[in-house]
């Protein structure tokens, strides 16, 4: 298969992931949206030309029966075969699977992959995290101030604090640092999950999203470093266990210092990084699956790196190829 063979089977994979998803939207069920999405994205996964190995998934193998990590897939899974492709995979099926069962918006299926040893093995633990877009690339740091980060991110946008929308996640644990925003002086967007999806808004211009601060997932934090290795932005992040489960995860994994902040080119070094992400429920960037009459619309956003190339990708699945298309 082609490059541009690939890159479209990659597509492939999260828009049916989404479409799979898309389904169960609004039933309030979060467990089978999430199971449609990665049964569908492991059978699309299953027959790419590679021998890919999963090192972000849905969990540990004794917890997910799924796309776990260390788990093959691929054609060529298994092969020692020098001229097969090997391909580092970083998923989330369903991103937002709370948005998914509610109906609300921001829901994605998203994929990062690379070439062996570009995708960070982080566990299923939590991440403290920072994530900008690039023109305030290297204004920012983890262990600074909340205050001092906004001075340094407004004055990076020519603007004032007060202009400045910071995304954060709506959890118990943030409350000081939603107060220390806002005592600062800048707006705060509260969302309830998809700080993935909120990361890379602030990597693009338009989405008036300047700022991801807080703790969240770090599966997606690796994956959110490898949308802005492609995008110019910058993301870093600490591996952080909330409980003793997570600790355990950390030292089984081989991660013993917990102090230490990793940049986006640590979280995602590859040099051929590949993106894609398919809106499930409409959001910043991305429209969610449209279903009309024989058939259904998806709007992906695809990027690599190794090529310099953003796609946004606008497509018509035809079920019924005598009914007619909507194009709107």
């Amino acid at each position: 298969m082609s490059v541009d063979g690939f890159e479209q089977g990659l597509i492939r994979v999260t828009e049916l992931a989404a479409l799979a998803a898309a389904q169960t939207m609004g039933y309030g069920d979060s467990h089978s949206s999430d199971k449609v999405a990665v049964e569908s994205m492991r059978r699309e996964l299953d027959l790419l030309p590679m021998a890919g190995r999963i090192v972000i998934g849905e969990g540990e193998r004794d917890e997910a029966p799924m796309l776990f990590i260390h788990e093959e897939l691929g054609a060529f899974k298994g092969t020692e075969d020098e001229n097969v492709q090997g391909v580092d995979i970083a998923v989330d099926p369903l991103e937002g699977t709370g948005l998914c069962a509610t109906g609300a918006g921001g829901a994605v299926a998203v994929l990062a992959a690379s070439e062996r040893g570009g995708l960070l093995e982080a566990p299923d633990v939590y991440m403290d995290k920072i994530v900008v877009g690039p023109t305030a690339r290297g204004a920012v740091h983890l262990d600074a101030p909340v205050a001092e980060n906004l001075r340094n991110i407004a004055s990076a946008f020519n603007r004032e604090i007060s202009d400045l929308t910071v995304v954060v996640l709506d959890r118990d644990r943030h409350r000081q640092l939603i107060h220390d925003i806002r005592r600062a002086g800048a707006r705060i967007r509260l969302i309830a999950d998809g700080d993935l999806s909120a990361g890379i808004s602030a990597a693009v211009r338009g989405t008036g999203v300047h700022a991801v601060m807080g703790t969240g997932g770090a599966p997606e934090g690796v994956i959110t470093a490898a949308a802005m290795r492609c995008l110019g932005g910058e993301i870093y992040g600490r591996l952080t266990a909330l409980n003793k489960e997570q600790e355990q995860r950390l030292e089984e994994m081989g991660i013993r210092d917990v102090d230490r902040i990793y940049s986006a080119e640590e979280l995602a070094p590859g040099d051929q990084l590949l993106f894609s992400c398919t809106g499930v429920t409409d959001g910043e960037m991305l429209r969610g699956v449209r279903f009309f009459g024989g058939g259904s619309r998806t709007s992906t956003l695809f990027m690599s790196r190794q090529r310099g190339i953003i796609r946004f990708v606008d497509t018509i699945h035809r079920e019924d190829d005598t009914a007619p298309v909507h194009f709107q």
